[in-house]
């Protein structure tokens, strides 16, 4: 591939799928400089449709996503000013994964087609969506029975979140869409193709990120495992592992380059190159500037984290209880290992929810009452309640007999793979307030991510230091300075507040020649780092003892939930 000659003024954008909101970047590839950048809430999503969170259904209509896409990227472009659309050389995408969902033979989810359009089971089945526990638990046990074990890769267990267990969840709960289901996407490897104007889902360039961590794929196996490990699970299953590709693709490879319809669209040309996708904490960790053994932690809604050490020194190397190690997931030449905990900042979320209830109960009153002063108010309140916890957790000592908390209000993503377990609250008293209560919550947050750590050196992957990303990382010092405490590493928080984005735009640029490689992009186009914590020496005494407690009281509710395992 040509080289783009870099005295010339390039930009490249890149797109951000979350949970909650697209988010999209237009970047200076020279420097790294953001253009412009632009936010779009899924109304649908914001409605609580699709939704029933008593189940652990989490549904996401396309429709949100193409909205977004179309709205946020013409926006950049408005604020970019008259001449920014005949600059843009590519687009990059990241997505939240494993997001999958059932497609036609063109690879039109079934949702746009009129009769599933109110389905949610034709919707993307979003990552925290955990109706699969059972499909999952069936997977995990199926795979003891035959070798090569396809699980090896993936830290040996198989989770409710990824792209099997949903698929045969669906299957089995919906004979009209597993009638009309030609085969499943991840959500990131449908953008590139729509914008690239996709019409067979047999040609879709498959990322090699949302294949070997979470759907199984790997060159030991040579490709997917085959239909006869799947149909053994279970018949409806057949011919599905034989509809995906045996190829796969890393992302700073074209997808291909926008169609006429999305040119039109956008307002942009037709040899804008559009990238292979990836999942939004793997782009997010190249657009954090990741380092060999260093653990880059997307905290948001969840943590993703994700590691990368040199091939040759994997050699033999089999992480257990993690979310897989890939070889180009995150930087082409590299495995990229994946972990992260399931509730992160939604455990902040809840505890802020559940304080604020009586507050929404009497705002509902006042604004019944045209009280529109006190309606603000009480509104501008529960806006400062996390802060406000913040500020008041820190000044409490940190003592031996103190609240405990478990971190798996949403289950366990890692170590060792769990969507049935459940957070806990212990050593409450009368005295236990609400800053005593949140700290305890916040350090069982920072405990899960120990856990993750302690288990890549006991499998003899060295973490080095930690880099924060994300909302959290860059919002909440109290947390961070905990977090390195509990760990007793420091922690330096990536200057961009758009690190996934920016990933994004990274690979965009690498695809579409600008860059040889995504590393020479990471150290044009990086931001830096803003901030370092470092472990307050004084604290990691009782931190090791309160950790101690943190895994005998989550003992306690394994025995609890699962007696026998």
């Amino acid at each position: 591939m040509m080289a783009v000659h870099m005295k010339e003024k390039n930009f490249v954008i890149g797109v951000d799928f979350g949970t909650d909101s697209v988010r999209t970047i237009i970047i200076n590839t020279a420097t790294g400089e953001e253009t412009a950048s632009s936010f779009f809430y899924y109304p649908r999503w914001k409605a609580g449709r699709y939704c029933n969170p008593s189940l652990n259904q989490f549904r996401q209509h396309p429709k949100d996503y193409l909205e977004g896409l179309e709205y946020t990227i013409r926006d950049c472009l408005s604020k970019a000013g008259p001449e920014a659309a005949g600059l843009i050389r590519a687009i990059g995408v990241d997505t939240t994964g494993s997001s999958p969902v059932a497609v036609d033979e063109s690879g039109t989810p079934l949702a746009l087609l009129p009769e599933f359009a109110e389905n949610p089971n034709a919707m993307f089945v979003l990552w925290k969506d955990h109706t699969a526990v059972k499909e999952a638990a069936q997977i995990n046990r199926h795979a003891k029975n035959f070798s090569p074990d396809y699980l090896q890769f993936v830290g040996g267990i198989y989770s409710s979140e990824w792209f099997w267990a949903k698929l045969l969840h669906v299957l089995r709960e919906d004979a009209s869409v597993r009638k009309a289901c030609y085969t499943w996407v991840e959500h990131c490897d449908w953008i590139p193709f729509v914008l690239a104007g996709g019409a067979s889902v047999d040609r879709m360039k498959r990322g090699v990120c949302g294949a070997g961590h979470k759907a199984l794929w790997s060159e030991a196996f040579g490709g997917f495992p085959p239909d006869e490990f799947f149909t053994a699970l279970d018949p409806l299953l057949k011919g599905h592992s034989g509809r995906l590709p045996v190829k796969t693709f890393t992302s700073d490879q074209p997808a291909g380059t926008l169609s006429a319809y999305w040119a039109n669209q956008l307002g942009l040309s037709t040899e804008v190159l559009v990238a292979v996708g990836a999942f939004d904490a793997h782009m997010g960790a190249v657009g954090g500037q990741i380092e060999p053994y260093y653990l880059s932690k997307v905290m948001g809604t969840s943590t993703c984290d994700m590691l990368v050490a040199p091939v040759e020194q994997m050699k033999g190397k089999l992480v257990k209880g993690i979310c897989g190690q890939v070889n180009g997931s995150v930087i082409p030449g590299m495995i990229g290992m994946e972990a992260g905990q399931s509730a992160f900042g939604d455990a902040y979320a809840w505890f802020k929810n559940l304080l604020a209830w009586p507050l929404r109960l009497a705002s509902a009153k006042a604004a019944g009452t045209n009280d529109s002063d006190a309606a603000t108010l009480i509104e501008e309140t529960i806006l400062e309640i996390l802060p406000e916890l913040s500020r008041q957790a820190e000044q409490l000592p940190v003592t031996e007999n103190a609240e405990i908390a478990v971190d798996w209000f949403n289950g366990r993503r890692t170590p060792d793979a769990s969507q049935e377990l459940k957070g806990a609250i212990a050593s409450l008293n009368l005295a236990s307030d609400a800053p005593a209560i949140f700290r305890a919550v916040a350090e069982s947050t920072c405990f899960g991510a120990r856990a993750i750590v302690e288990r890549f050196v006991s499998e003899g992957i060295p973490v080095k230091g930690l880099i924060g990303l994300g909302g959290v990382a860059k919002k909440s010092p109290f947390i961070m300075q905990m977090m390195a405490d509990v760990i007793n590493m420091p922690i330096r928080i990536h200057r961009s507040e758009q690190t996934c984005a920016l990933g994004a735009a990274m690979f965009a640029a690498t695809a579409a020649g600008i860059y040889q490689k995504v590393e020479d992009a990471m150290k044009a186009m990086g931001t830096g780092f803003d901030a370092e914590y470092f472990p307050d020496r004084s604290r990691l005494a009782i931190y090791d003892q309160r950790y101690a407690e943190y895994k005998k009281l989550g003992l306690a509710i394994e025995n609890l939930i699962n007696p026998s395992a």
